[in-house]
């Protein structure tokens, strides 16, 4: 006679994942925002042609069209405080939406703004993803 009970599934932990920076979204936002903060050109690799960014009502799409958005926006230094951020799955594809609020600090203001922004990260299909 067995005295170990069988192990219900529902017990189980879930096996592990692989880890990938969608999967961990503070790394992402990390990245991003620090890699913005310091030379916002090296953001291209995380853009595709069909990625899209709209900012304050002007919609942008593509890699280069983006960068040139990024790169105009009229400030020199900008340092990004995130606050809060709230990521959830969005679609069967295993894209990951990622919504962070925060304070911005713009060139020698002493006053930061918040902001929000949105991210819909998509697998590229090499095992990478893409904004």
């Amino acid at each position: 006679i067995s005295t170990k009970s069988p192990v219900s599934p529902i017990l189980r932990p879930p096996p592990k994942l692989k880890p990938t920076l969608t999967e961990n979204p503070e790394q992402f936002t990390e990245f991003y925002y620090n890699t913005f903060d310091q030379n916002r050109e090296q953001l291209a690799a995380l853009y595709r042609d069909q990625s899209m960014l709209t900012f304050e009502t002007a919609a942008v799409q593509g890699t280069s069209g983006i960068l040139e958005k990024l790169t105009s926006l009229p400030f020199g230094k900008i340092k990004h405080q995130v606050s809060t951020l709230d990521a959830q799955p969005s679609n069967e594809a295993g894209g990951i939406l990622v919504m962070v609020t925060g304070a911005l600090l713009v060139d020698e203001e002493q006053r930061p703004m918040n902001y929000t922004q949105t991210f819909q990260l998509l697998p590229d299909g090499a095992g990478s993803y893409f904004v």
